[in-house]
């Protein structure tokens, strides 16, 4: 199939982006296109019918990647393949996430911020910034606002951005001294949608974990947070660094969650081998964020 018949335009500031957004929202709807990897698709299929595209690449301001003292900005314009190249070591999470995003050709077009405003409850990207306490910023006819992650997603293809606003950037805390990272995923094909997976940071001071965060994806109509820093404590207070005895002991925990996986079977998995994988990425990247925070002495 192909596209609904669209206007196509391809503004230089950033003023004249929101305004253009504004005026198609009174003329059938806008949408921003910077990689078009998510968005295309869905103009092909004719499942979106927006009457305006507002190409955001040649806003200068939305290209830039600043990397200041304990955090990372990533603009909107800013591709995956750069920040997989300049910023995996800089974020290791982010490092780790995004050779799972599609094939590198995807993500030599694709971009962060547009994977955030797609979505799609399967994507690896916004799970990690929900598991990073990222912060989005918007912008709109109204002005500026800056929104965490946790209240950015509000379901399936869908958040909290009104019909006349765009995510600007997205601001990445860096690791700080005894925070470690795992990241777990299956699909039946590398670069297809993901069948489940799951996002860890933990947090530690000694021995003691101060802190464990666990984000699973593709298992509900959006990136499922949950805190487990009491059961991931008990958990290493008891056995120490032995993965395997963690493992065992972290697996009721993290069998909670698995027990709240609400994506229906279909032709790829069941609801119930959703919930196993879950069970098994989950537990698997806690005690990989632990090992991790073992080997990070420094910020």
């Amino acid at each position: 199939m192909k596209a609904a018949p669209f206007s196509y335009v391809r503004p230089t500031r950033l003023d004249d982006v929101v305004a253009e957004l504004e005026r198609a929202e009174s003329t059938g709807g806008g949408k921003v296109i910077a990689g078009g990897q998510s968005l295309l698709p869905v103009l092909a299929m004719r499942l979106g019918r927006p009457k305006t595209l507002v190409d955001i690449t040649r806003v200068r301001e939305l290209a830039e990647l600043q990397d200041d003292v304990g955090t990372v900005r990533i603009g909107a314009a800013v591709r995956q393949r750069r920040v997989e190249r300049e910023l995996a070591r800089r974020v290791p999470l982010v490092g780790r996430a995004l050779p799972w995003v599609g094939h590198r050709e995807i993500r030599s077009r694709g971009t962060v911020c547009g994977s955030l405003a797609h979505a799609d409850p399967s994507a690896e990207l916004p799970a990690v910034a929900l598991c990073l306490d990222a912060t989005l910023t918007v912008v709109g006819p109204e002005g500026r606002r800056r929104v965490p992650a946790a209240e950015f997603f509000t379901g399936a293809m869908s958040t909290v951005l009104a019909p006349a606003e765009l995510v600007t950037s997205v601001t990445v805390p860096t690791p700080r001294a005894g925070e470690g990272f795992g990241f777990e995923e299956l699909a039946r094909r590398h670069g297809d949608f993901a069948l489940a997976g799951a996002a860890a940071r933990v947090r530690r001071d000694g021995d003691a974990v101060t802190e464990a965060a666990l984000v699973g994806f593709g298992v509900a109509d959006r990136a499922q947070h949950r805190d487990l820093t009491v059961p991931m404590a008990q958990a290493v207070s008891q056995h120490g660094a032995d993965e395997k005895a963690l493992t065992t002991t972290l697996a009721e925990a993290v069998d909670q969650i698995a027990a709240e996986v609400v994506t229906a079977s279909d032709a790829h998995a069941s609801q119930q081998y959703r919930r196993r994988l879950m069970r098994v990425l989950g537990t698997r990247a806690l005690v990989r964020a632990w090992t991790d925070s073992r080997r990070r002495t420094h910020a």
